[in-house]
């Protein structure tokens, strides 16, 4: 009997042991998946940061870009309150898509007001070509009627 009680417990030492390995093997595959799963939540939280760091300086550019488009030169404009309504603006813009908006609209407004400036000018070169035109007729006009006046009034030899 003693001899079974041996065995018996010689038995569930053995048991146990196994059991210990195998508890040690998943502690074990635990923790490497647990250091993985670390390692890419630190890469993704990383990519993250980078992501967010890129974007603050597109939308820094962007903004400059677009202060540089709309001529935002705080010592061209006579008005603080101008200057000061328009940094507002920018400042409310939250992405870089509503800058990218924005700055479209800009040029798109920039585009219009060069055009409509070029339109001006040529429509002022024409009108002062007509007056230069009318000008000189006029003044021909007026050398003939001279001249035709004098011939009348001299006397006939």
């Amino acid at each position: 009997m003693s001899q079974d009680l041996t065995t018996q417990w010689l038995t569930e030492i053995q048991s146990l042991k196994q059991q210990m390995i195998a508890i040690g093997r998943d502690r074990d595959a635990a923790w490497e998946s647990a250091e993985k799963w670390r390692k890419l939540y630190n890469t993704e939280a990383e990519q993250r940061r980078t992501d967010t760091q890129l974007s603050q300086q597109a939308i820094a550019s962007l903004k400059a870009e677009l202060q540089k488009v709309q001529g935002l030169d705080t010592q061209a404009l006579p008005d603080a309150t101008a200057v000061t309504a328009i940094q507002q603006e920018i400042e409310q813009l939250q992405s870089v898509e509503e800058l990218k908006t924005k700055l479209v609209t800009a040029i798109k407004e920039r585009d219009r007001l060069l055009q409509a400036l070029k339109t001006e000018q040529d429509n002022h070169a024409q009108t002062r070509d007509n007056l230069t035109t009318a000008l000189g007729d006029a003044i021909d006009g007026w050398t003939r009627e001279r001249v035709a006046l004098e011939h009348d009034t001299q006397p006939t030899l």
